[in-house]
């Protein structure tokens, strides 16, 4: 498989369990999440097994986690700090950005920090990014940048730059800055988009990557790299789970959740095999939009 050129591209993982659903009505209730998450080990499972493919292709990556997940699986925070990776937030409560009030985000996210920090035994652990659920900070959510800034966060990684089911926001494709309402400035590193035929996709992430063939997503990150971006991956522990419990949903949702489960693992070995990888703040650092060491 070519090799795309020297270029180091974003590893990502969002560490949350599989019922962490948006828009499903089997799973929308929190009181349920414990019930559901002793039924399965689902999240400690199949994290381990990421945590093991990195290891096995000395990746480094960014483990966006959830403040739940931190809350209720601590030890699983420390393996991931243990193992050299940079922690990033997903949230606490895994709800959209854009259905939230500035203070009930900013009690979230507060929340979020708490527990991260208390499940990897480092008060002081420094968790500069931010991925939001659902890539949920759409247009008129900007002041989300500003309540990042003020917790201390160094960058956002949560805009989808093109049409999908719940948003997405026009921004310029790559690693680029953020004006926030406030005048602030704060690094954005989104999702990657790569053109196929008449129409810009995601090809990288979550059911994209599953459901596309290996030779697709190579020519994406192909025609990202000869532009001079850096792939973003994504992926989260029920992305490589054919053992996932289902629950009813829309057929089309139906789909996309579960498509493809049992390739991923060889899907994303492949990649890491082929290109080199680093975590979001140093992919920024390198585009020289991001100070400070390496993580």
């Amino acid at each position: 498989m070519p090799r795309s050129p020297d270029i180091a591209h974003a590893l990502s993982f969002d560490i949350e369990d599989w019922f962490h659903i948006v828009e499903i009505a089997a799973v929308e209730d929190p009181s349920l999440w414990p019930g559901l998450s002793a039924e399965s080990s689902l999240v400690e499972r199949y994290t381990d097994l990421i945590l093991r493919v990195c290891d096995d292709h000395r990746a480094r990556a960014t483990f966006f986690i959830l403040g739940w997940i931190a809350d209720k699986h601590p030890a699983l925070v420390r393996r991931i700090a243990d193992a050299g990776h940079e922690i990033g937030s997903h949230s606490f409560w895994h709800r959209k950005v854009y259905e939230l009030t500035p203070e009930t985000f900013r009690k979230d996210m507060a929340e979020s920090l708490a527990a991260i920090r208390a499940g990897a035994s480092d008060p002081g652990l420094a968790i500069r990014g931010f991925r939001a659920p659902s890539f949920s900070i759409t247009q008129g959510a900007e002041w989300a940048f500003d309540t990042l800034l003020d917790l201390g966060f160094t960058y956002d990684a949560s805009l989808f730059p093109a049409k999908r089911g719940h948003g997405g926001y026009a921004c310029p494709l790559g690693a680029h800055i953020v004006t926030a309402p406030s005048g602030r400035r704060i690094p954005e590193l989104p999702m990657s988009i790569a053109r196929f035929g008449p129409k810009r996709l995601c090809y990288s992430g979550g059911g994209y990557l599953r459901l596309l063939p290996l030779p697709l997503i190579e020519r994406g990150i192909a025609q990202e790299a000869a532009e001079g971006r850096p792939t973003v991956v994504y992926l989260h522990p029920r992305d490589f789970a054919p053992d996932c419990p289902r629950v009813p949903m829309p057929l089309h949702r139906r789909f996309k959740c579960y498509v493809g489960m049992a390739g991923t693992e060889g899907k994303l070995r492949a990649m890491l095999k082929a290109h080199r990888w680093a975590p979001c703040a140093d992919v920024l650092r390198s585009a020289g939009l991001l100070e400070g060491a390496a993580a």
